[in-house]
């Protein structure tokens, strides 16, 4: 079982000080935020991708590789790369250079986004988003995982002969999970190449995401990747933690009523009731969290989202504190006491290549000795007299 931390890197006044911070702050402090999640002893960092503001996400590619190079252990990751306004050839290189670099302690989800006016921003319409998400995956997979690629669909040019560089690395593809907060046909799209579907439940009620991922695992094991139980799953939800339980409600009411995504709606209580929000002491955040196993079944990534709406740095990096030190321990041994033996641990690049090559020797990759370059034409396996 996989923990860890996810930001939707936005900036927001603190309600209690009245102060926002910068663009420059709120980078600095999420590398801190990165360097405490590995610390406190967790195993994921993701940050999630944003063009408008209030955020400042817009490259997590760049972020993740500064964050991989801080860090030994944390795997770095997406919540979300947005698979529909950018390039699919553009994510296979940048995050297979991302893989490279942090020596395979990475993977990235794959989403659709939530802002409707980011894709005339890229040239796309909103319209055509999940014929756009459905394609551009094909063709991202392929690029991973085929050397040279011929290609033609209805959303971007054709492809002749093309190789994407670089090949990622032991040649095993980064591990994909698709996020979907509304959409059966990403849960599909999921279950269709094996990857992992990843609820994000952060506002929903849980009927809902009980029904999208027991749909993903129907179709998992409809595609003959494994026993629906052994499908790839991953939930999101907001943690505020205190010693005790008024104290972490005390806190962080004000963040909670002033948040610009779900403040002025719901009592905090109430929503506490419909959505996988936990605020109160350490056992009471264990307590909730072991109930979404009771809901969605044994499931591989557990993500906390810690540093929204407004929440200073130093709250923040308490927090972490404190789920390190006495959530995730209880968590970890409890959910393994429960785990069934057939239930596979969630994928890491180690194992990918294990699977895939066992004790032998990855294979190399073979690209196009043909595609030339785009200013002569000219290939660096003809002739070289032609430049000499």
């Amino acid at each position: 079982m996989q923990f860890g931390i996810f930001s939707v890197s936005d900036i927001t006044r603190n309600p209690v000080t009245g102060e926002t911070p910068s663009e420059a702050e709120r980078i600095d402090a999420i590398v801190k935020i990165a360097q405490k999640t590995e610390e406190v002893g967790l195993d994921v960092f993701a940050i999630g991708e944003h063009h408008n503001p209030p955020f400042f996400s817009s490259s997590p590619a760049v972020l993740l590789s500064h964050i991989a190079a801080l860090t030994k252990t944390l795997r770095v990751s997406t919540s979300t790369t947005l698979i529909t306004t950018n390039d699919p050839v553009r994510i296979a290189e940048e995050y297979a250079m991302l893989q490279h670099l942090s020596k395979g302690r990475m993977d990235l989800m794959l989403g659709r986004g939530n802002t409707a006016p980011v894709y005339p921003w890229f040239g796309k319409d909103i319209r055509s988003g999940l014929p756009l998400a459905l394609e551009n995956y094909n063709l991202l997979h392929r690029l991973w995982r085929e050397d040279v690629v011929d290609w033609e669909g209805k959303f971007r040019t054709p492809l002749q002969g093309f190789t994407s560089t670089p090949r990622p690395l032991d040649d095993v593809a980064p591990f994909v999970w698709h996020g979907s907060i509304r959409t059966p046909e990403i849960a599909e799209q999921a279950a269709f190449y094996g990857d992992g579907f990843f609820a994000n439940n952060i506002f929903w009620p849980k009927e809902h995401y009980m029904r999208l991922i027991d749909f993903y695992r129907q179709r998992y094991e409809h595609y003959g990747h494994g026993k629906a139980s052994q499908a790839i799953v991953g939930l999101g939800g907001q943690a505020f933690i205190a010693k005790n339980s008024q104290d972490a409600k005390d806190q962080f009411r004000p963040y909670f009523n002033e948040a610009p995504v779900y403040g002025h709606g719901p009592r905090m209580e109430d929503f506490m009731q419909q959505t996988p929000l936990s605020v109160g002491s350490p056992q009471e955040v264990i307590d909730k969290t072991l109930t979404f196993r009771e809901y969605f079944g044994d499931y591989q990534r557990q993500l906390f989202l810690m540093d929204h709406a407004g929440l200073p740095l130093g709250m923040v990096l308490d927090q972490l504190e404190l789920l390190g030190a006495e959530v995730v321990p209880v968590l970890r041994r409890e959910l393994e006491a429960l785990r069934p033996a057939e239930v596979p641990d969630a994928p890491t690049h180690e194992s990918l290549v294990l699977a895939k090559y066992g004790d032998a020797a990855p294979r190399q990759p073979r690209p196009n000795e043909n595609r030339g370059d785009n200013v002569t034409g000219s290939s660096p396996y003809q002739d070289t007299a032609l430049v000499a």
